[in-house]
């Protein structure tokens, strides 16, 4: 099967994706909602040379600012920008946000809340995407390079809990709690209620970043999974649920 011209494409995020106008609000897809709330993610930037006028703002990455994590007294571990760049690939890339089913969140270590327009195209390599990062944490927000009101990714006012609807059944993913079978467990949630999934999108750490405001913990494998592919299963799941191709 030959791939679609678009698929794997090192695009960027200030070009708007081919995401289809969601459903009328009186149709049953429209009610059909995912939301994932990447939680604890390492996402911060700093100066290499704090005493330098000219150093550059840098996305922390274990592998390139060891010394800059000791000086400030990190844990080397926890800066892992690349968790949140695979889970941003395997979610946007979804036919379940192509079909306009899906809205992201990000809620940093730090506090800070990012959210993910369904239609930005995420960069391919960690590269881009780092300096993408930094470029929004100065800024406050990406706008599409055709529309300036267009915001792809926005820094919006804490707290995340804000931005779930009320009646939403909230989830949260730990490798501890009970084990489920995706399919069978969100077909017993109604389907004009939307549903929460808030994944740790950090390196190592317990699973009490959603405890504020979920529902309940789930676990859907016997074995550890990255948080990417917990993304990608939960997707894959509704995919299938919701008859998305």
């Amino acid at each position: 099967m030959t791939d679609h011209a678009d698929q794997g494409s090192d695009s960027t995020s200030t070009t708007p994706s081919d995401t289809p106008s969601p459903e009328d609000s009186s149709s049953p897809a429209a009610k059909q909602q995912l939301i994932v709330i990447l939680e604890n993610a390492s996402l911060e930037a700093a100066k290499l040379n704090p005493f330098r006028f000219d150093s550059k703002m840098q996305l922390l990455n274990c592998d390139e600012h060891q010394s800059i994590l000791k000086r400030l007294g990190r844990d080397i571990a926890d800066a892992r920008p690349d968790i949140v760049h695979q889970c941003l690939l395997a979610l946007l890339d979804s036919p379940l946000n192509k079909s306009g089913h899906l809205q992201v969140y990000i809620h940093t270590a730090k506090g800070v809340v990012i959210r993910i327009n369904p239609e930005c195209r995420i960069p391919r390599t960690i590269k881009r995407f780092s300096g993408l990062m930094v470029q929004l944490l100065e800024k406050g927000c990406i706008v599409s390079g055709e529309d300036s009101n267009n915001k792809l990714l926005e820094i919006i006012p804490p707290p995340v809990t804000q931005y779930i609807p009320e009646n939403a059944m909230k989830l949260a993913m730990s490798w501890n709690a009970p084990k489920v079978r995706l399919y069978k467990y969100f077909k017993e949630i109604p389907e004009d209620k939307p549903i929460v999934v808030a994944v740790g999108a950090m390196a190592k750490g317990a699973d009490t970043f959603a405890d504020a405001y979920c529902d309940s913990k789930i676990g859907i494998s016997s074995y550890a999974l990255s948080a990417s592919v917990a993304c990608s299963k939960v997707c894959c799941a509704l995919e299938d649920l919701w008859d998305i191709m």
